[in-house]
């Protein structure tokens, strides 16, 4: 039986056929740990690829235990509940990790009749997607039954043509990934040297410890640490600093706009859009739809998710647009401190203060009044230029990375149907 709408397509047929879908485990509540191997629950399935940013963990004796539902690269996943029909891909790049329940791992039966990141491609169709969202059943939580997925009818042409498909698409999806690698890497490389600097004093504990150098930085910015500490509020802090506010060196910005005056198909940044502990905002949407007032930002605003700030929500932005007004947009007082205020804020420290200061039982916000009062160590004008230098280079190449990513990402969509359609 057809289950979606395969009129385009000569040949097909239930995935049933050529494909296990194994479902995710039951653990329990004493399984859970702190650190240990991620378990991959419905928020962590994102379209495309896994988000293991915010992850639950359990004992490596205990995944060990369950085999059947250990995930390795080329697996296919699928969220069941809530959003349901999400389709990720798991990347080798991914740390190994478990199957939660209601969430669905799909294998091909033979390797010698489906190729894997085909049949990921073939199930990644909008009117896949579609049709398991009209089915999924459930007046709270929508669900998504394995009988549902089973029955599902993709194209199949030859293992060659399924080959030839793949390899195309995923040499797009390839470069997403590395991109997202790379961004990843050069948000750390950014905040270990804003760490060593701003936060542990490093350079000056070399120099009181006799260094004529420290590593990595020249000798002109070397010059510009002093050698000794000074008493304050916050503790010891770098002889000549002050202890300040981050309003000192960042500003609100608060430029209201409304939908029905803007172009529908201008960037829309969401919460929903916003990923999680990292400053690469590589999601959006458009205004189309959108009706209430939003705030406006411009290419490389700083944005930070005020509702349940614990989710850690900031970044930089790569384009210009609109944003919910549930997203501060600050940008430093002079272009020297961008650097400077982008890592304070997207700091855990500062996520933790915002998040202790938030208002409101169910749906608790954070304000900029509060952000702008956080004490911070303040160095001279010329170390935060030395430090922007430095790390400027870097979020510059995070947000082309970004943009790249999107241009791919649309070109992919739009090679998906047509390579699946044209094949059979």
């Amino acid at each position: 039986m057809v289950v979606t709408d395969t009129r385009h397509f000569a040949r097909t047929t239930p995935l049933a056929e050529v494909a296990v879908l194994t479902t995710g485990y039951s653990f329990r509540s004493q399984d859970w740990q702190p650190h240990g191997v991620p378990v991959v629950r419905i928020g962590n399935v994102t379209p495309g690829r896994l988000d293991l940013s915010d992850s639950t963990f359990v004992t490596s004796d205990v995944a060990g235990s369950l085999p059947k539902f250990q995930l390795k690269a080329g697996d296919i996943v699928i969220g069941m509940t809530g959003d349901v029909g999400a389709v990720a891909w798991v990347y080798p790049s991914d740390p190994s990790a478990m199957l939660n329940q209601r969430v669905g791992k799909l294998s091909p039966k033979s390797a010698s009749s489906v190729d894997a990141r085909y049949l990921y491609y073939a199930i990644s169709l909008p009117e896949t997607r579609h049709y398991w969202q009209g089915i999924a059943n459930g007046s709270v939580q929508r669900n998504l039954a394995s009988s549902h997925i089973l029955r599902t009818e993709i194209p199949l042409p030859s293992l060659t043509e399924q080959q030839r498909i793949a390899n195309i698409l995923g040499s797009l999806d390839d470069k997403i990934e590395l991109n997202r690698r790379m961004n990843k890497t050069l948000e750390e490389m950014a905040r270990a040297i804003f760490k060593a600097w701003f936060v542990d004093f490093l350079p000056v504990r070399a120099k009181m410890d006799g260094a004529k150098s420290f590593p990595g930085m020249d000798a002109e910015t070397f010059a510009l640490f002093p050698d000794s500490f000074q008493d304050s509020e916050l503790g010891e802090i770098p002889s000549g600093w002050n202890v300040s506010t981050l309003g000192q060196v960042a500003r609100n910005y608060r430029k209201q706009v409304q939908p029905t005056e803007a172009l529908s198909e201008s960037a829309y940044i969401g919460l929903e859009h916003m990923p999680r502990k990292s400053i690469a905002l590589s999601d959006w949407g458009t205004l189309a739809g959108v009706v209430s007032q939003k705030f406006e930002f411009v290419a490389g605003d700083l944005l930070f998710g005020k509702l349940r700030p614990y989710f850690h929500k900031v970044g930089i932005s790569a384009i210009g647009g609109a944003c919910s007004t549930d997203i501060l947009v600050i940008r430093p007082a002079a272009e020297e401190w961008l650097s400077y205020v982008l890592l304070m804020i997207s700091s855990d420290e500062l996520i933790a203060h915002a998040s202790m200061a938030a208002t409101g039982t169910r749906m608790p916000r954070a304000d900029w009044k509060t952000i702008e009062a956080y004490d911070v160590p303040l160095p001279p004008d010329e170390l935060a230029a030395a430090y922007e230098r430095i790390a400027k280079p870097m979020i510059a190449l995070i947000c082309r990375n970004v943009s790249e990513s999107r241009s791919l990402a649309e070109t992919r969509d739009l090679l998906v149907p047509r390579l699946l359609r044209g094949a059979c």
